[in-house]
C-alpha cells in the first residue's frame, strides 16, 4: 500500500497506472480504520490494481477535488476514469464483485 501525501502524488498515481484504487480516511474515524484492512485484502487479489491510502486530514484539497462527503471513500479509476465510488458503509463482497467484473473486461481485452 503506497501513502499519499500531495494531490499532485494523486494525480501522478491515476496517470501512471492503468488501474489505481485509492482508499481515502481520516484520523478519527473509526469505520475507516476497521475497513482498511478487508478493502486491502480485496483490492490485493487484483495485482494490476495499485492501492493508495490517503488521509484527508494531511491532503485537505482532496475532498473538494473528488467531491468526498464522507468517509471512507473508495474510489477506483481505470485509465484515468472512475468506475467504482463506494464510501462509508461498504459492503465487502458487492465491492469485491464490482472490480473483478470490470478488473477482467478490461484485462482479457
Amino acid at each position: 500500500m503506497i501513502v499519499l501525501t500531495t494531490i499532485e502524488e494523486v494525480h501522478a498515481l491515476i496517470e501512471e497506472n492503468q488501474f489505481s484504487f485509492l482508499y481515502i480516511s481520516r484520523e478519527n474515524c473509526s469505520v475507516c480504520h476497521t475497513l482498511l484492512p478487508q478493502v486491502k485484502e480485496v483490492v490485493l487479489k487484483f495485482p494490476k490494481i495499485q492501492f493508495a491510502f490517503i488521509n484527508a486530514d494531511d491532503v485537505e484539497e482532496i475532498a473538494g477535488h473528488f467531491s468526498i462527503f464522507t468517509v471512507p471513500a473508495m474510489l477506483l479509476f481505470i485509465d484515468g476514469k472512475e468506475y467504482i465510488r463506494e464510501a462509508r458503509f461498504v459492503h465487502i463482497d458487492e465491492l469485491e464483485k464490482k472490480i473483478n467484473k470490470l478488473y477482467h473486461l478490461v484485462i482479457e481485452q
